[in-house]
């Protein structure tokens, strides 16, 4: 049973293939109750697959970690997986330590270096189309190991993308992100460009974009939005941004198009 959260697409992409080789349910954690009680099949894995959210694993998916209900976990093979654009800080580390609420424990991690989407500081933006379509080549070949050591149920592995400075990323550096930089309220619509799809409000994986009488998108600061750019990434028009910092920057989100 694959537990999964995915706002541009990279993390969803990875655990379908890994659900496909394994033949287990994936269970979207955007879409599931907090006291929901799951129940392994015989010889099912335990596994989370999540993206990388400043340094750190999303507080949505931390709040399923700890709170997660599984009646016969004991004995099954846990495993986990995360995505990054570049490195992932400390994430696994803080991961493990939600899941021991739950009575889990991951014995064997890996992450997968994929394209960046966050474009909300002035020097940071998507990657190139040649980096991109490296990475998404890099991240098949990554994949396809790692889906045999889980199916071999291999244990104690760490097979991670971690920088020089993992503790000052996750911890000082993400405590500014999550204070300082996720939130809805600079979000707008240019209303003339709009094209009144509802892509954004279908993408949001916090439900956190309603629409108006006009048909167009309206954030409900809530205090659920990740500012994941999910919604941004996704416009076809190119009509939401983030105050100033998104301006003239590219829009990316996982396309099985791109690999062709």
């Amino acid at each position: 049973m694959i537990f999964y959260y995915s706002c541009t697409g990279n993390t969803a992409w990875a655990a379908q293939r890994i659900g496909e080789a394994l033949g287990e349910a994936l269970i979207t954690i955007s879409e599931t109750t907090i006291d929901q009680t799951f129940t392994l099949k015989p010889g099912e894995t335990i596994g989370f697959c999540f993206p990388i959210h400043a340094w750190r694993p999303p507080m949505p998916v931390r709040e399923f970690a700890r709170k997660c209900r599984i009646s016969n976990a004991e004995g099954h093979y846990c495993w986990m997986l995360c995505t990054a654009g570049d490195d992932i800080g400390e994430a696994v580390d803080i991961m493990q330590r939600d899941l021991s609420a739950a009575h889990l424990q991951a014995v064997s991690v890996f992450s997968l270096l994929m394209p960046n989407t966050y474009v909300g500081l002035p020097l940071m933006d998507v990657d190139k189309d040649e980096v991109v379509a490296r990475k998404l080549a890099q991240s098949e070949k990554r994949l396809d190991g790692y889906i045999r050591h889980i199916q071999n149920h291999d244990c104690g592995l760490s097979m991670l993308d971690l920088s020089r400075w993992p503790r000052i990323n996750s911890r000082l550096l993400g405590h500014l992100f999550v204070k300082h930089l996720i939130s809805d309220k600079s979000f707008t619509v240019d209303s003339d460009a709009c094209l009144r799809c509802g892509r954004c409000e279908q993408v949001c994986p916090e439900s956190n974009i309603q629409l108006d009488d006009d048909r167009h998108p309206v954030w409900l600061h809530n205090g659920r939005c990740l500012t994941c750019f999910a919604c941004y990434h996704h416009c076809p028009a190119k009509a939401i941004n983030w105050g100033k910092a998104t301006k003239g920057k590219g829009q990316y989100y996982y396309n099985r198009k791109q690999k062709q």
